[in-house]
């Protein structure tokens, strides 16, 4: 099943005209080992040219992780900044983490080594990875500060703390971190995360999400096997998993000196050759950085389409995963396993290059706007403007208005996609937060699930007030909004 709907996730272009819209034949890349990478062609990597594109623009993609190790040649001309944050140098990788991360984003098109899916991206190089592999949030959320400041459009964290929304003595919500991400979004980044894998968490299977993949504007992505299926160890959760991309048996690159312990392997310098860990690297961490890649790929086509638009784009052009493609679990659509599908960088391709029977998703210049310190504020009496709303990845927007005592404020919003239920409420002065329970003394008018709700509301103090849109069903898409303000 194909999505191309970008309102609600619902079926408006047939698999055919799709297919139709994809060249027959994909360009194998002439890299050494390319044939071990068996993702590629699941990902359907390069089934939207024929032959190499020529007009890829080079797209700044950070590796937030264990460093990398930069002299390896698939990665000649593709560091563009380096920086660690716990010491030491990042283009040294003692663990070989972000080394096999940057072979699947990056790898140089070309006759050594391996491809990367977006081989014309470049990569900022951030260590934050202790030698006890270790990340100190301190140094992460530097770290996506750094990267988002030097121009980054995709950040790569391919890493994750436990999450679990009924027992806080375990949950590792960081608010620094998710400041860290707001910061990232604010400066036009897509932040791509794992979504966590069970054997790190308490039980297994783990039914959420880890951080920061559970957190607002973050994809957090599953891992899928040879066969299609979700393996056991791919966290599981309703809301947080947003894309799933193959995570077993990931031949990529590894630091020499490491794969230099056994001297008598080949290839050197790459997994296959690593130590136990990491011969064969499975998880979500090797997940992520495919739908990453993918990202860089939408942005080099087009580089005016914004982090929103691109986060769209990947989630509605996914691949169902369900019984009939080799995961029994999943539901067919949107399931907690799998989240919208297999990344399909083909059906991506195509969604911009020939957008089929949708222009491309509405972009929305108010976020991030998810809480009250974020409210973006609405000046003047009347203001009228579209933004957008997602069940899944932005489920909450807030803007603030100044109020003087006795004045009036009227709102309407109308919400675009098919069977919305969107929530809108006013919040008083002195709300710091809108997450958690009801707090006592919010005006809320709720009309339920037409989609339109309005609010009236005569303000007894003056003070900065915050409207709160909620959405409050699966799908999301464009709403139009608008408020008077009279005496």
């Amino acid at each position: 099943m194909v999505r191309m709907s970008w309102t609600a996730g619902l079926l408006v272009a047939t698999a055919a005209a799709l297919i139709a819209a994809v060249p027959a034949a994909a360009f194998t890349p002439p890299n050494t080992y390319v044939a071990k990478q068996w993702y590629l062609a699941f990902d359907n990597a390069f089934s939207a040219w024929t032959t190499p594109p020529a007009d890829l623009a080079p797209v700044k993609v950070a590796i937030i992780d264990s460093g990398v190790d930069c002299n390896l040649p698939d990665f000649a001309g593709r560091i563009a900044a380096y920086k660690s944050f716990v010491g030491g140098n990042a283009c040294t990788d003692s663990v070989g983490h972000g080394t096999i991360v940057a072979g699947e984003i990056a790898g140089d098109l070309g006759q050594n080594g391996i491809v990367g899916i977006a081989y014309s991206a470049r990569l900022l190089v951030a260590k934050v990875v202790r030698p006890d592999e270790t990340v100190p949030i301190a140094a992460e959320a530097a770290a996506i500060k750094w990267a988002a400041d030097q121009g980054a459009r995709v950040i790569n964290l391919s890493f994750g703390a436990v999450r679990d929304p009924q027992n806080s003595a375990i949950d590792s919500y960081s608010a620094r971190e998710a400041n860290a991400i707001a910061y990232a979004d604010s400066k036009g980044a897509v932040v791509v995360a794992a979504a966590g894998n069970s054997d790190e968490a308490s039980a297994t299977t783990w039914p959420w999400a880890d951080y920061p993949a559970a957190l607002p504007h973050v994809l957090g992505v599953a891992a899928l096997d040879r066969s299609g299926n979700v393996p056991a160890f791919s966290d599981r959760d309703p809301r947080f998993v947003d894309l799933s991309a193959p995570g077993v048996d990931v031949f990529s690159t590894f630091p020499s000196q490491l794969t230099a312990l056994r001297p008598s392997c080949t290839p050197q310098g790459y997994t296959g050759c690593a130590g136990p860990d990491y011969s064969s690297p499975e998880g979500t961490s090797f997940a992520a950085p495919q739908v990453t890649a993918a990202a860089a790929v939408l942005f080099s086509l087009d580089p005016a389409l914004t982090n929103s638009q691109v986060v769209t784009i990947l989630e509605r052009t996914a691949d169902d995963v369900d019984p009939a493609t080799g995961c029994p679990a999943c539901a067919v659509g949107h399931d907690d396993l799998s989240g919208w599908g297999r990344l399909d960088v083909a059906n991506a391709v195509a969604a911009i290059s020939q957008p089929l029977a949708q222009p491309l998703p509405t972009p929305d210049r108010y976020e991030p706007n998810d809480n009250v310190s974020e409210a973006w504020p609405l000046w003047g009496a009347n203001r009228s403007f579209t933004a957008t709303l997602d069940y899944y990845n932005d489920p909450i927007d807030i803007y603030r208005v100044e109020l003087r005592k006795g004045q009036q404020v009227k709102v309407r919003a109308s919400a675009g996609w098919p069977g919305a239920s969107i929530r809108l409420a006013l919040w008083r002065p002195g709300t710091r937060t809108v997450l958690g329970r009801m707090r006592p003394g919010r005006h809320v008018d709720d009309i339920g699930p037409s989609g339109v709700q309005h609010l009236i509301f005569r303000a007894q103090h003056q003070g900065s007030y915050f409207i709160e849109l909620k959405a409050m069903s699966p799908g999301g898409g464009a709403y139009t909004f608008r408020l008077t303000k009279t005496q």
